[in-house]
């Protein structure tokens, strides 16, 4: 123990700061546990579907130009649809980002004169420019399709009154984000979600429902699609990259909805048919093997994150002993300093660019300034050790990720050391 309080002194973590660390821990034997039973389960979910469908050697071939007759790009797209137990997926490196499935998922299945409905209030900033809530060229709101969304209760659960006056007969698609975001209110469960989306095709049972799915797979030992979501949509270097796709999307659910997102992904007439693999297939097939217990890592770490900061007398949320359904950990820091001081002690814990001091700044498709911290691998990759969030009250920064609990472990305590040189924390 000597040792390892050494080394972690070297990194510049105060023995007070590791003491504390270490009683939290203590009380956190029986939660990691069922973490762990999770990502067993989730760890045969995927590799049953890896086995059925016959992966071999052949599957990690590169492909180019049009990507014609792509066995490895195929054959991961049908192991997706059944860890999702979905009827289709589509799983490519040329969709960029999370936003970009989203847009996809969106533009391939909302038509002029439809209405899109967000029953859990305000979508995540990046795709208010999508929707058009804020103005953008290029928007679903330029291309006619209207918006209206129902907020939450005070308490953060659904409002189903407002939700059924909100329906109607250009009610097309309804949105729904698993995760926070950049809000302070719950992340829902999957059963939260599924008898949301029960309450809402009993009132009109042609509507799409569309959760995004970010930051939650593999969390529970269910995915929204298989409690009646018709698309579940996510990024690739988030949770289901398991930290080693460097870009990607996946969009699973009903073969008409996936098949049109293919044709808005490439073309008309095209689908899924082109689209070169680039010799990405060994890192998005291990990656997807690796997800489950990197992602209990990281819910470790967000665990271990509210059971630190909660008794230093900040809101986290989730709180300390809650129930968890996503791997970001949201903790009020009451100050734009407070957030710079946390953020550097991510920075400072990263394997890469640990040197680099995070400030805030105008992130495109943001409307506040934003800091972030992340030295990652992967360029943005939020499975990864990561912290961020927009400089504006009430100064809550979202903190996710770590390929392993330990480099969580480390990070969290790096923030917390770096609170207390500031003079904003004291144990």
């Amino acid at each position: 123990m000597n040792e390892m309080t050494n080394l972690y002194s070297q990194m510049g973590v105060s023995q007070a700061v590791y003491q504390y660390g270490e009683k939290a821990i203590e009380k956190l034997g029986m939660r990691f546990a069922e973490i762990d039973q999770i990502a067993e389960y989730n760890q045969a979910k995927v590799l049953f579907a890896m086995q059925k469908n016959r992966v071999s050697a052949a599957c990690f071939a590169a492909t180019t130009g049009y990507g014609y007759d792509d066995v490895g790009r195929d054959n991961l797209e049908r192991v997706y649809a059944d860890v999702f137990h979905t009827e289709a997926a589509l799983v490519r490196p040329q969709i960029t980002c999370g936003t970009h499935a989203l847009t996809i998922a969106l533009s391939a299945n909302l038509l002029p004169g439809d209405e899109l409905l967000s029953p859990v209030g305000l979508p995540y900033d990046t795709l208010q420019e999508v929707i058009g809530i804020r103005q953008s060229p290029c928007s679903l709101k330029e291309y006619g399709v209207s918006y209206r969304q129902v907020n939450l209760l005070d308490d953060g659960t659904f409002d189903y009154d407002g939700i059924k006056n909100a329906i109607n007969n250009k009610t097309k698609l309804v949105t729904i984000q698993r995760s926070k975001g950049y809000a302070t209110r719950p992340t829902f469960s999957v059963e939260q979600i599924g008898a949301l989306i029960a309450f809402v095709k009993n009132i009109k049972p042609d509507i799409i429902c569309m959760v995004d799915n970010c930051y939650g797979e593999f969390v529970e030992t269910v995915e929204p699609s298989d409690v009646g979501a018709d698309m579940v949509v996510g990024s690739l270097i988030k949770n289901p990259g398991g930290g080693l796709a460097p870009i990607g999307g996946y969009i699973c659910g009903t073969k008409e909805c996936v098949n049109r997102c293919a044709y808005r992904l490439s073309a008309p007439g095209l689908g899924q048919e082109v689209g070169a693999n680039l010799g990405l297939m060994p890192a998005l097939y291990q990656g997807f093997f690796l997800a489950p217990t990197v992602v209990a890592g990281a819910e470790k770490g967000a665990i271990f994150a509210a059971n630190l900061y909660e008794p230093l007398g900040f809101r986290c949320v989730p709180n300390a002993t809650e129930s968890r359904h996503d791997i970001i950990q949201a903790v009020e820091l009451k100050s734009e300093e407070a957030m710079i001081a946390f953020c550097k002690g991510i920075q400072t814990a990263a394997p890469v660019d640990s040197f680099a001091t995070p400030m805030p700044w105008d992130m495109p498709g943001y409307n506040d300034k934003v800091i972030m911290a992340a030295g990652a691998f992967v360029q943005g990759s939020s499975i990864e050790l990561s912290a961020d969030g927009p400089i504006r009250p009430p100064y809550a920064v979202y903190f996710q990720g770590g390929l392993t609990w330990q480099h969580a472990k480390l990070g969290i305590l790096m923030s917390l050391q770096k609170l207390v040189e500031a003079g904003l924390v004291d144990l």
